[in-house]
Formats: C-alpha cells, sequence, structure tokens
C-alpha cells in the first residue's frame, strides 16, 4: 500500500474545507449554508476516513482480478463501513458522504494504475462501466439520494454519471487549470473551484436551489468573479463573500463541486504539481 496516496487523499479533503471563502461552504471562518457543521467537524471526519483510503488503496494495489467492476464492488462495500465511520465521528452529520465515493474511487484506482502502468481515468472507467444503468434502475425505491432524486426528475446522473464516464471534467478541465493556475495554494483553490461550478451541474445546487432553473445564474456569477480579477484581487474576494451572503439567505452550496476539487486536490498532490506559484 503506498502511503503518499493515503496521505494525499486525507490531505485533499483538509486543503479543501480549510479553503476560503467559499460561497456556501463550510471554511475556518464561515458555516455556509451548513449550520449543523463547521471546520473541525470536516478535521474529525477525515481522520476517521484514513482507514478506509488505506483499505481503497490496498484493494487497488493487491487486486488481481480481470473485472475491474468486481473491484468497485469491494470498494463500495468499504464506502458504506466508512459511511459508518464517518457519521460516528461527526455525530451523525453528512460532511464527506460524496468525497467516500469520488475520492475512494481515485484512491483505488490511482493505487491500481500504479501497480498496472494504467492510465488513472482508464482504470476508473472500466471500475464503474454501466454504474448509472445499475443503481438507477428502481425509480421507485425509497429514500433516494439526491443523486437518484436529480436523475429520476432531470435525467442527470451526477456523481455516477461522472465516474461512469472516467471524470473527463476532471482530466480535461479542473486539473489542467489548477496546474496552470498561479498565486498561493488557497488562491489556486479558490479560481479552481470557481472554475469548476462554470463547467459542472453541480446537484447539491440544483436540489438546493429547486431545480435546473437557477444554474445559468451560477454561471453568471462565476463569470462575474473572474471578470473581477478572481482570487487575486481584493474585489473578488469582496464578490465571493457577498455570494456567501446570498448562498445562505437561499440555502444554496456547492458540495458536487466540492467534491470535484477534492478529486482534482489528490490529482494535483499526486502529481506534486500543487505549491506556490507566482
Amino acid at each position: 500500500m503506498s502511503k503518499s496516496i493515503v496521505d494525499h487523499a486525507l490531505e485533499a479533503l483538509l486543503y479543501e474545507v480549510v479553503t476560503e471563502p467559499k460561497p456556501g461552504l463550510v471554511d475556518p471562518n464561515n458555516n455556509g449554508s451548513h449550520s449543523d457543521m463547521d471546520v473541525y467537524t470536516f478535521i474529525n471526519s477525515s481522520v476517521a476516513l484514513r482507514e478506509y483510503f488505506e483499505q481503497a488503496s490496498q484493494l487497488g494495489e493487491s487486486f488481481t482480478g480481470n473485472d475491474l467492476i468486481e473491484m468497485f464492488a469491494s470498494l463500495r462495500e468499504k464506502g458504506i463501513q466508512a459511511e459508518k465511520a464517518m457519521f460516528a465521528a461527526t455525530n451523525n452529520v453528512n460532511t464527506h458522504k460524496g468525497a467516500i465515493f469520488s475520492l475512494g474511487i481515485f484512491t483505488c484506482a490511482q493505487s491500481y494504475a500504479g501497480v498496472h502502468q494504467q492510465n488513472v481515468y482508464e482504470v476508473i472507467r472500466q471500475m464503474c462501466k454501466g454504474l448509472v444503468a445499475h443503481d438507477m434502475k428502481d425509480k421507485e425505491k425509497t429514500n433516494k439520494t439526491i443523486g437518484e432524486q436529480i436523475y429520476f426528475k432531470y435525467g442527470y446522473a451526477g456523481a455516477r454519471e461522472l465516474a461512469e464516464s472516467g471524470y473527463p471534467v476532471v482530466e480535461k478541465t479542473t486539473l489542467p487549470f489548477l496546474e496552470k493556475s498561479t498565486g498561493t495554494i488557497n488562491q489556486r483553490l479558490l479560481d479552481t473551484l470557481i472554475k469548476t461550478a462554470s463547467v459542472i451541474a453541480d446537484t447539491t445546487f440544483i436540489k438546493r436551489s429547486g431545480g435546473m432553473d437557477q444554474l445559468p445564474w451560477l454561471k453568471k456569477v462565476c463569470r462575474q468573479y473572474f471578470d473581477l480579477g478572481g482570487s487575486k484581487t481584493a474585489e473578488g474576494i469582496e464578490y465571493l463573500r457577498e455570494m456567501n451572503t446570498i448562498f445562505v439567505e437561499h440555502n444554496y452550496t456547492l458540495g458536487g463541486c466540492a467534491d470535484i476539487l477534492i478529486v482534482t486536490i489528490f490529482m494535483a498532490l499526486e502529481k506534486d504539481s500543487l505549491s506556490f506559484k507566482n
């Protein structure tokens, strides 16, 4: 098992939560639209997930089967236990359910890819082949997740769709954007978060805003942020704080974007391309 892969997974969780100011999301100075959690809740959750990421990395390193769907099935079983560990550490608050899914996939796939000299995104596509059809076959299911609710209402499969396609938004957009960005780590991650919000349909935002109608407004917000100079200008930072006020008033958040930021950070750490850069 690669200790560095596990370390990078945990660092990715912590880097995301300390990045600020993030509209609607928890950071060290603001709880955003989440009255039941704060930055310490996220720290507790992150620490509680270390065993899961160790298991995910070990699974990727040791799996010898021909069908990577089987590896993914084993990972999901471990993910169920990881959710229990998360809830135990957070007094039943959902801090990292999305990251257990996405970062677990990346941790396992990166470990497997390293052993077998394969492309991590292709490994993910093999792992998650047929995932949407597999998971979204029961329209009458009770207690649907947010992702399932969005799928059956709008036909967009969110995190599952991203996983099945091998996270092209990370491979082709957010990771290259982060690697080309400049400034402090906080500045680079803020800009990458807003870039992410400009290119994906965040199912958490869709659910909290009551549908797809507010997505054009969100894209406009992202454009305005970059028009103001992004994280490197006082105007850009003030605009994010103003947006946080609006997000809190309307109970909006960017949970899906945060999950993509986390796996983008993970891959940047794996490639040693995340540091202060003028």
